[in-house]
């Protein structure tokens, strides 16, 4: 199986070329274009309670498509919903940890679990993260360029700007204790220890949401 990383790293999009027999498993809704031979299954991957974790602790997809040529070679090309880059990471009987809607596609080999990510005594954004294990290669996206950080020690991450790290790290959730996240508004942030690669990406989808409030139209009460 081959793919290429296309109109990156803003409108990124990834093609796969699939061969007899290969299979490719991605989120619902993800496919932008593909050669007419290639069939698509849709299935809850991992079962019904598998499919129940991914979509309320993480927001993926409850269902999942499954994308296989017939009579020869063909390709499907994948998009994220969100603008920003795609990185497609391999796994060698590994496992990698992602934030939730990071998660585009995979091949077979690889699964999928929701993991509690910290925070006791909270239900917030982001408590929830996606276990990925397994062999095969993982194609993951963020909003925003993706910047793989080496850490050896200690690392700070706002929680908007984490996309992925590896097990090896260990790490804890908290919240920030400035003033500012006291009066305007909660500040998660991802403290890493050890030695391991992180990804960050380079907006927040969170960030943006707060520019765009003000904007937002109100509608008038009626007298």
């Amino acid at each position: 199986m081959k793919h290429q990383i296309i109109c990156n790293p803003t409108y990124s999009a990834v093609e796969v070329q699939l061969e007899a027999g290969e299979r490719l498993l991605a989120e619902s809704g993800s496919m932008a274009w593909m050669s007419s031979n290639v069939k698509t299954e849709t299935a809850v991957r991992g079962g019904l309670l598998a499919g129940m974790k991914r979509k309320f602790l993480t927001g993926e997809s409850f269902f999942q498509n499954t994308y296989h040529p017939e009579g020869g070679p063909g390709s499907v090309t994948l998009a994220p919903g969100t603008v920003g880059d795609i990185v497609a990471h391999t796994l060698w009987n590994s496992e990698l940890l992602l934030e939730k809607g990071a998660y585009l596609a995979s091949t077979e080999g690889v699964a999928c679990d929701a993991k509690w990510g910290g925070l006791k005594g909270f239900f917030n954004e982001g408590m929830f993260v996606l276990r990925v294990t397994g062999s095969g290669t993982l194609f993951f996206n963020a909003y925003g360029d993706i910047h793989p950080v080496d850490v050896a020690g200690d690392y700070v991450v706002d929680n908007g700007y984490a996309v992925a790290w590896e097990p090896s790290l260990t790490y804890h959730l908290t919240r920030s204790k400035k003033i500012r996240s006291f009066l305007f508004s909660d500040q998660l942030l991802l403290r890493f220890s050890g030695r391991g690669r992180v990804w960050v990406q380079s907006r927040s989808p969170r960030s943006l949401a707060n520019w765009v409030h003000p904007f937002r139209r109100v509608q008038s009460k009626s007298s």
